[in-house]
């Protein structure tokens, strides 16, 4: 493989993709600029197998990304045909290329009835799992409406990956007017939802998971959060300590919370996570040292093709650094390839 052959084999669980009807969908419906970036991006399967050459990735598990398929909150049959069709084309990709390509399957919520139809089309097409948005037109998981949901993932033992979109807020003004949705974005204009809204949204959706008594509710659910858990790691003391102080809701107990993170959740490396000189010092180092995360639950992920493939290779050089300067070669074959071979055959 020439150049490639330098960076070691990986999967990659953080990939994603964007069907030519898709992407006519989104410029129809207000997303040609998704979530302030300049375009949507370019993708094909060839330039996707292209990347994984060059970055030597073995395996990609394609999803949706943000705004997914759910991407008008007033044509709900939209999101379901839309939410349908990405999933029949993933399933095709899989079925004809089974050692390059997996996939998480997109879900239609918050429309549950339209859910539990979908889990079933999904799972027997041979999804790999379900890639979940942090929230649904303001409804964020952790939600009540969506634990008819979560229990049939449970019962499943699914893998759920959890992708960051628009952080926005259900309105109520007047009792005589139906709610409106607003973006809680106030620096939108100037920066891109990306840059850190995503980070913020993640760690909203996963603390609501966790206070909503969701994780406890579903302890055979994997969850993979991105980009090394975004704003969430900092987070976790504060939601334990405040949960003793607030007038509803479970108590979190540090090490009940601490040991569900250690036995159900997985982190991918998607973004700028190694800084320093040798790239071992960071965001994933903080992670690790910080808040005791075992090698064991890190996974590999390019964000293609929002990281364009030039850009996958530069990240991927980085991390070849940064992995050696905080691990040793067994533990680098794990974070590689090992642990997600390990999880999507559970």
């Amino acid at each position: 493989m020439g150049e490639e052959s330098q960076l070691p084999p990986r999967i990659d669980v953080h990939s994603h993709f964007l069907p030519p009807e898709y992407c006519d969908e989104l410029r129809k419906n207000g997303h040609s600029k998704p979530d302030g970036m300049p375009a949507i991006p370019t993708w094909s399967l060839a330039g996707h197998l292209e990347m994984m050459s060059k970055a030597n990735v073995t395996k990609s598990i394609l999803s949706i990304s943000s705004p997914g398929t759910n991407i008008n909150a007033n044509d709900n049959a939209l999101n379901i045909r839309l939410t349908r069709f990405c999933n029949s084309y993933a399933a095709s990709l899989k079925r004809d290329h089974p050692d390059k390509i997996g996939y998480w399957a997109a879900l239609p919520l918050p429309d549950i009835d339209a859910t539990f139809e979908e889990i079933k089309k999904a799972k027997e097409e041979g999804a790999d799992g379900f890639g979940l948005l942090t929230n649904y037109h303001g409804n964020y998981l952790g939600s009540d409406i969506f634990d008819p949901v979560f229990q049939e993932l449970d019962r499943l033992k699914a893998r759920v990956f959890i992708h960051p979109t628009m952080p926005c807020v259900i309105c109520q003004t007047s009792t005589s007017e139906p709610p409106t949705l607003v973006n809680a974005t106030p620096l939108a204009a100037k920066h891109p939802i990306p840059i850190y809204e995503f980070f913020f949204d993640t760690a909203r959706a996963v603390t609501n998971l966790f206070l909503s008594g969701t994780v406890a509710r579903c302890p055979n659910i994997r969850f993979i959060i991105p980009h090394s858990g975004g704003c969430l790691p900092p987070v976790i003391s504060r939601f334990i300590g405040f949960s003793s102080i607030r007038p509803a809701g479970p108590v979190m107990i540090d090490q009940e919370v601490r040991g569900a993170i250690a036995r159900q959740f997985y982190f991918d490396l998607a973004g700028f996570v190694f800084a320093g000189e040798k790239g071992g010092s960071g965001q994933l180092k903080a992670l690790l040292e910080g808040y005791n995360i075992d090698h064991r639950s890190l996974l590999y992920g390019s964000d293609f093709p929002f990281t364009q493939t030039p850009l996958v290779k530069n990240f991927a050089d980085r991390m070849k650094d940064g992995l050696e300067d905080l691990f040793n070669e067994e533990e680098r074959e794990e974070i590689y390839e090992k642990n997600a071979t390990a999880l999507l055959a559970e």
